[in-house]
């Protein structure tokens, strides 16, 4: 029997649906991705999208796509013929899903959390088991498949203090979803004691599962190649966030970026020689952003080169790295890498990759969605922490006019990404042991109404 509140909650988010229409017409004016088979968001599907007995996993943005592939990889690699079905809750999380698929999968989109949604994706696919990467536990959908006996777990699972401290919020909402779900399998046992208070299953702690990412080998080959053509040592700004940008840009202007070329014995302007022998690269986090961040280097006067628009490496103060999926790309071209997301107080981005391709990071002070890989990155001096961005471009100098230590990191990053590896063949095999369990539901159900 559900709880008034939780039956309030589904008339909240039935209600809520028009609201839902209209962002989603409004996203797609800037991502075309939004205005893509909307309905199925509100459960109602093409007649193609069928089937029963699938493997769900959710993976709802792009770096949780990104995760949920490292860990359908090894599903297959233990149970070949699975039937995966892929949801997703943004545009480039979809984008990023649709390399997944093999022949037999169905993508579509994680349908709104309200009851008559929520039922007909039920009802439509009868998954054999649900599993939703690292963050992602909405209330109607936990209680849902509770009720028709579908495991629902939450694998690569990670919940910050932030986190725990809004789910504590409306515990009258979070408590009933964790508890709901079938298992949980944390990151790092801050993560499961955090995931335990609000009465989730924890099974065990079972690593970090992109640590587990291969990274592509033929842009890395392509990186390798374009090194030994760059006159000067690259740092690249990885996954930088709305607001650090402008952080790293008026540094550089700062520090003499733009100005004329001093002499040589100058010691007092020396710094903006050093600033001008390293070429300096963005990557924005979101794709969306690409356009605004160009233009916000130009605003400061620096002369910036797309990738998208020359290809190759062209002459120009910033380069702009404005492409999806190629992270090792620019990884495997920069000698040191800032992390995005840490400068601002944003909980920084992942720094595993960067660590797969033996490129050092130096990150800024905010990194609590990743506190235990930074804590171990930087105790595996992989990585550097300072406590802002003028601190961080002094770091990176320092680092590329030291290619020894710069070196001695390098190999550091590569054996730490390398000693922290397993989670996926963990994960994989505690999904499947749990789905192999799983009842079979083959009935039809009568499609709820809302009273």
């Amino acid at each position: 029997m559900r709880s008034l509140l939780l039956r309030l909650y589904g008339a909240f988010t039935s209600l809520a649906q028009p609201l839902v229409r209209r962002k989603l017409r409004r996203r797609a004016v800037a991502e075309p991705g939004y205005a893509f088979a909307v309905e199925e968001r509100f459960g109602h599907y093409d007649t193609a999208a069928t089937g029963t007995g699938w493997c769900w996993v959710h993976a709802v943005s792009l770096g949780e796509a990104r995760a949920a592939g490292i860990l359908i990889d090894e599903l297959r690699r233990q149970y070949a013929d699975i039937p995966i079905l892929l949801t997703h809750g943004t545009a480039t999380g979809r984008e990023e899903g649709a390399k997944l698929l093999s022949p037999g999968d169905l993508q579509v989109w994680q349908p709104w959390d309200a009851p008559v949604a929520v039922a007909r994706f039920l009802d439509r696919f009868q998954p054999r088991i649900g599993v939703l990467m690292e963050t992602e536990v909405w209330p109607e959908m936990a209680a849902a498949c509770a009720e028709r006996g579908i495991p629902l777990v939450l694998a690569n699972a990670r919940l910050n203090e932030k986190s725990l401290a809004a789910a504590e919020r409306l515990s009258w909402l979070a408590r009933p979803a964790y508890s709901a779900l079938a298992a949980v399998w944390a990151q790092t046992e801050p993560d499961a004691h955090r995931l335990v208070s609000l009465g989730a299953k924890v099974a065990g702690v079972y690593g970090n599962l992109k640590f587990d990412a291969t990274p592509d080998a033929r842009q890395l080959a392509a990186a390798t190649r374009l090194r030994t053509q760059l006159p000067r040592p690259v740092v690249v700004f990885a996954s930088s966030r709305d607001g650090e940008e402008q952080l790293l840009l008026e540094v550089l202007k700062r520090f003499g970026a733009l100005a004329p070329v001093p002499p040589a014995h100058d010691a007092v302007q020396s710094i903006a020689k050093r600033v001008q022998d390293v070429q300096w690269m963005i990557v924005p986090r979101h794709p969306q952003r690409f356009d605004e961040v160009a233009a916000l280097v130009e605003s400061h006067g620096f002369a910036v080169a797309r990738r998208s628009a020359a290809g190759a490496p062209a002459a120009a103060e910033i380069w702009l790295g404005d492409s999806l999926g190629e992270m090792a790309l620019y990884y495997g071209l920069a000698d040191v890498a800032l992390l995005g997301g840490s400068f601002e107080p944003l909980g920084g981005q992942n720094l595993i990759e960067a660590a797969a391709c033996g490129c050092p990071v130096i990150m800024g002070p905010s990194t609590f969605n990743f506190a235990e890989a930074a804590a171990l990155s930087l105790a595996a001096g992989a990585s550097l922490r300072v406590e802002d961005m003028e601190h961080a471009v002094t770091a990176a100098l320092k680092l590329v006019e030291n290619p020894e230590r710069r070196e001695a990191m390098a190999e550091a990053a590569l054996a730490f990404a390398s000693s922290n590896r397993g989670a996926a063949e963990r994960t994989a095999a505690a999904v499947l042991a749990i789905a192999q369990n799983a009842p079979v539901r083959t009935e039809e159900r009568a499609e709820p109404r809302l009273e």
